[in-house]
């Protein structure tokens, strides 16, 4: 009876669905995007050599994976909506440290700040998997791509552009796209999730979800496009704008490109048709075989002492490629998981992250002793090659409503 007297907004909250998700992924698009070209720069002037520079992101690599295998053992003490809301508080704390004025600090603020990512990271692909059905999962990353397009194709040049005005300003204006990603988020009322069944044993800790990930090839192979495809915008992203310091093309027009290159996510839609056509697996086959090309003919054009702006042009395309591959390259792993599993692997699916980010700065170091920066844009080339073949096992029809 007291059922009547609750008002109606409180008694029917609206289910979330696909576009509630994309706009909370397009706001902390929205923070990412505006540092995204800013911390190599920051990195590179801290550090002054590409090499210190691959070991520093290797470290932060490092610690970062840890942090993102750790945090649905969190999970077990805090519900999933302050977790959420700690990412957001990281978020604010690293470009504090950030503009601290100490170099030696520059690397922690990273770290600080690659931790609120993947704590965002992991509880929304979380909350994805409980309110998302399969068959919508394709258009829920469409939508995000193409909602976060917005972000990712004016904060890089946005950010650099601050940087060169006053230091600070690209960090203050992330902390403030921070605190709107916050008030978005409990403006939604996620609360803490569905849960499937009540627990009858403690959580796994993560060696053993890890176990239990090794034992799923299709996961496994659907985690493998995820790192790869990572490693290749960890290429571009943090390499392209130190090639165009040491080419003499100066520091902004890294961020100029990239921000180009993401307004490409504005033709997700029409990805999107086309993957219906092709099907999961040969849009997938498609976006490594390109980005594969494209990364070598920089790589090709670079090491041949060409014209800079030719290397440059190829990386460009290779950026069609790997938005194709955002678009359409998670979904063997988010398709193959287990309900009963969906924080565990969402934990480990997140982890490409990090894992890109301790493989391409290792990697990246040691081609940089035996040759420039355009090796490791031939380095990622063969990666993706490599990856290509490994699509070929996907199954023909993954995807495709039954």
């Amino acid at each position: 009876m007291a059922a009547r007297y609750i008002p109606v907004v409180l008694r029917h909250v609206p289910m979330p669905g696909v576009r509630a998700f994309a706009i909370l992924a397009a706001v902390d698009a929205a923070v990412r995007a505006t540092l995204v070209s800013v911390w190599p720069i920051v990195m590179y002037r801290a550090l002054q050599d590409a090499a210190a520079v691959s070991r520093a992101y290797f470290l932060v690599g490092l610690g970062a994976l840890v942090i993102g295998l750790m945090v649905p053992w969190a999970g077990r003490f805090i519900p999933r909506r302050w977790l959420y809301t700690l990412g957001g508080c990281l978020y604010l704390a690293g470009p504090l440290l950030a503009m601290s004025g100490v170099p030696a600090l520059v690397p922690f603020a990273y770290l600080v700040n690659c931790a609120a990512t993947v704590t965002i990271f992991i509880n929304l692909n979380a909350y994805v998997m409980d309110y998302i059905s399969r068959p919508e999962l394709g258009r829920g990353e469409q939508m995000k791509m193409f909602y976060s397009a917005f972000a990712w194709s004016g904060g890089p040049v946005l950010g650099v552009t601050l940087l060169n005005i006053w230091p600070p300003l690209p960090f203050l204006l992330a902390q403030v796209f921070a605190l709107v990603l916050l008030a978005v988020f409990w403006r939604l009322r996620l609360g803490n999730g569905k849960q499937i069944s009540r627990a009858r044993r403690p959580a796994p800790n993560p060696l053993a979800y890890l176990s239990r990930f090794l034992h799923q090839p299709r996961l496994v192979t659907g985690w493998i496009f995820a790192v790869v495809r990572s490693c290749g915008w960890w290429v571009y992203v943090v390499y392209l704008p130190i090639f165009c310091i040491e080419a003499g093309l100066g520091d902004r027009l890294g961020g100029i490109i990239f921000s180009f290159s993401n307004a490409l996510a504005f033709l997700t839609p029409l990805m999107l048709r086309g993957m219906q056509h092709a099907g999961v697996r040969g849009t997938v086959r498609v976006g490594f075989a390109g980005a594969a090309l494209a990364f070598g003919l920089a790589g090709l054009a670079g090491l041949m002492g060409a014209w800079p702006p030719v290397a440059v042009a190829a990386l460009f395309a290779a950026t069609f490629f790997l938005v194709l591959l955002d678009m359409s390259g998670g979904l063997p792993f988010l398709m193959a998981v287990k309900p009963s599993e969906r924080a565990e692997m969402a934990a480990v699916y997140s982890s490409f992250r990090d894992v890109s980010g301790i493989v391409t700065p290792g990697v990246a170091w040691i081609v940089l002793l035996v040759a420039p920066i355009p090796g490791i844009f031939a380095a990622c080339g063969a990666g993706m090659a490599a990856t290509f073949a490994l699509a070929g096992r996907l199954h023909p029809r993954l995807g495709e409503r039954h």
